[in-house]
């Protein structure tokens, strides 16, 4: 596939490594060529210096034949414009814009095709919202994935020395849950190491458990499988961007949230739309601060601002001080891996939960969800299963028959309004969901394949 991405920043660069280890053709256009210097030391890409939404630089990119414009530069304005251009001149079959400002988000009707021509439209700060508020409303879970639009959930745990899951094989899982509830342990990561599990395969103490169950069922699981948590009821979230107010919103009628904000009109603005949030002019790294808010009470505290120094710093400053949960917000990956299971209890990546949703869009074979496990090493993936048992490789076949890779699983499929956990025996039908782990992502092209239909099929 021929892709255009515009902007070689943080989300464009990981997407650009991302989609040309996968053998696509890509070129990045970016204002600053140091950018596109460095990147193209590191990929086998090509770069093109200049304003990514002029005519005549997508024309040096090559719009006329591409596949596909995805426009993640730092201006909403250029991504719009730059989908309008592809469009009206080049007649580019898909057009991806990242668009941030609450003010453009609010005026869906002004996306319409005929005013502004984006076939798919990104919000990063609405998707990490959702992201972080599915972590607090789940205490003790690492990573909550919808599938299926939230019919499904896949839910990532800790086991821990004492906790109720360790020291059991999967197959004893089933006596821990109430009547009429069924899970699916569909991967765990143990230190570097992914495993596809079996009913012989024993927890221990460490162990990064993903398992699959109907939305309905989520908080029920959580709390026989992670007793030792208890519910949140104090918040503190440090930055007042559009991630802490909006989150401040959609938390504070069952919470006690107060938000850190340094910037003092910034706090007199959000304090003027939300109802019962405290808001504090304050430096969220301020260690008098902290004691004052009393933050050895606070049940969790999100370190939410677009600084990464000063979420860490903040975040380890809290857990110091006695905050029983810390999630934060981190863009770089060497970040990531430095501080998640030490000083840190949760990093979220922006950028990790940006490309989920961009790869979405991307892969072949109706993929119509793709979320990033463990920073990027491995994949959740729900495909639409589309054809019959001629034109299709899976419709119609037990999961035993199904040729999947060594490294790949398929968890549970979500027929209608039910998710099924898959067994054996399991025969998927044509417009089931499929839920799929990848833990090697070199398997996604043979995935791939597998759901798309022959041609045949009408």
């Amino acid at each position: 596939m021929k892709i255009i991405i515009l902007g070689a920043g943080q989300v464009g660069s990981s997407m650009a490594a991302c989609l040309a280890r996968e053998e696509n053709d890509i070129t990045v256009v970016d204002i600053n060529q140091d950018n596109l210097r460095d990147l193209q030391d590191k990929l086998d890409i090509r770069g093109v210096h200049g304003n990514a939404s002029h005519p005549s630089i997508l024309t040096r990119a090559g719009a006329e034949d591409a596949d596909m414009i995805i426009a993640l530069t730092s201006s909403d304005e250029i991504n719009m414009v730059a989908c309008q251009v592809a469009y009206t001149i080049f007649h580019t079959p898909t057009k991806i814009a990242r668009v941030r400002a609450g003010e453009y988000l609010s005026y869906p009707e002004f996306f319409a095709h005929e005013h502004c021509p984006v076939d798919v439209l990104i919000s990063p700060e609405l998707l990490v919202t959702e992201h972080v508020q599915r972590l607090i409303e789940y205490p003790g879970a690492l990573q909550v994935l919808d599938f299926a639009d939230g019919r499904a959930q896949l839910v990532a745990v800790q086991t821990v020395l004492g906790g109720a899951l360790t020291g059991h094989q999967i197959g004893d899982l089933k006596s821990l849950l109430p009547d009429g509830i069924e899970i699916r342990v569909a991967a765990i990561f143990r230190e570097e190491n992914a495993i596809i599990p079996n009913g012989g395969t024993r927890l221990i103490a460490g162990d990064i458990v993903f398992f699959l169950a109907a939305q309905r069922h989520i908080k029920t699981v959580m709390s026989e499988l992670r007793k030792l948590d208890k519910p949140a009821r104090r918040l503190v979230l440090a930055g007042g961007g559009n991630i802490g107010a909006t989150l401040a919103a959609a938390l504070e009628d069952r919470y006690r949230v107060k938000i850190i904000e340094r910037d003092p009109k910034r706090a007199r603005e959000i304090a003027e739309h939300l109802d019962s949030t405290i808001v504090l002019v304050g430096d969220c790294a301020d260690e008098d601060l902290l004691r004052e808010e009393n933050i050895d009470q606070t049940d969790i505290y999100c370190a939410l601002t677009n600084d990464d120094e000063a979420n860490v710093l903040s975040s380890m400053l809290a857990k110091r001080l006695g905050a029983r949960k810390v999630i934060s917000l981190i863009n770089r990956t060497a970040y990531i891996s430095l501080m998640e299971g030490g000083n840190l209890d949760i990093a979220v990546s922006p950028q990790s939960i940006t490309i989920g949703a961009l790869l979405a869009h991307i892969r072949r074979g109706h993929m119509v969800r793709v979320h990033a496990l463990r920073s990027g090493a491995a994949e959740a993936i729900e495909a639409v299963a589309l054809g019959d048992a001629r034109t299709s490789r899976v419709v119609g076949r037990a999961i035993e028959d199904i040729p999947l890779p060594d490294d790949v699983t398929i968890a549970g499929i979500v027929r209608g309004q039910d998710l099924i956990i898959a067994h054996h025996d399991t025969v998927v039908e044509s417009e089931d969901h499929v839920i799929l782990l990848v833990l090697d992502k070199q398997c996604l092209t043979e995935v791939e394949s597998l759901f798309q239909v022959d041609a045949t099929f009408i």
